[in-house]
C-alpha cells in the first residue's frame, strides 16, 4: 500500500495559499514536526490557533510529533550559521536513527499527512531530510509530495 506523504513550510505564504496547498493536496493530517510551536512570528501557524483553523478552514486533523523535531539548541546553531547545512542535516539523521523515529512511528499514520515546518522551501530545512528519512526507513511505497 502506498503512503503519500506530504511536506510545507508557512513562511512567505498567506494563510489563504497554506490552507489551499494542503487541502487541495488532500491532506488528512497536518503533522507539527517545529521544535517551537507557539512563537508570535508564526502568524496564523502558531498553536493552538493552527489546530483551530486546520479543522475550521479545511477539516484537518493536527498532530504535534516530537520524535521527528530537532533540538533547539542545534537549530539554533544552524540559524546562526555556526553549522553549514551539511553539517546540521548530518546532525539531524544522526539523531533520527538515535531516536530510532522510524521505527517507533507508524507508517499507516503518516498516509496523507504532511510534515510542517517554517521554512518556505524544502531544500535546506529539516522536514525533507525527515520525510526523506521515514521514505528510505519504510521503503518504496512512501510517495514524497512537496507542497
Amino acid at each position: 500500500m502506498a503512503i503519500s506523504l506530504f511536506t510545507i513550510g508557512y513562511t512567505q505564504s498567506t494563510a489563504e495559499r497554506f490552507f489551499s496547498r494542503l487541502t487541495d493536496a488532500g491532506v488528512a493530517t497536518l503533522i507539527d514536526i517545529r521544535v517551537s510551536n507557539r512563537s508570535q512570528l508564526a502568524g496564523f501557524a502558531k498553536m493552538p490557533d493552527l489546530a483551530f483553523f486546520l479543522e475550521r478552514v479545511s477539516g484537518i486533523a493536527y498532530r504535534y510529533e516530537e520524535l521527528l523535531a530537532p533540538p533547539l539548541e542545534v537549530m539554533r546553531a544552524y540559524r546562526a550559521k555556526e553549522l553549514s547545512y551539511p553539517a546540521y542535516a548530518d546532525t539531524y539523521r544522526g539523531l533520527l536513527i538515535e531516536r530510532g523515529a522510524a521505527e517507533k512511528l507508524n507508517p499507516a499514520a503518516f498516509d496523507r499527512g504532511c510534515l510542517l515546518c517554517s521554512e518556505a522551501k524544502p531544500d535546506t530545512c529539516h522536514r525533507k531530510l525527515a520525510v526523506e528519512h521515514l521514505s528510505e526507513r519504510w521503503g518504496d511505497e512512501v510517495v514524497i509530495g512537496h507542497l
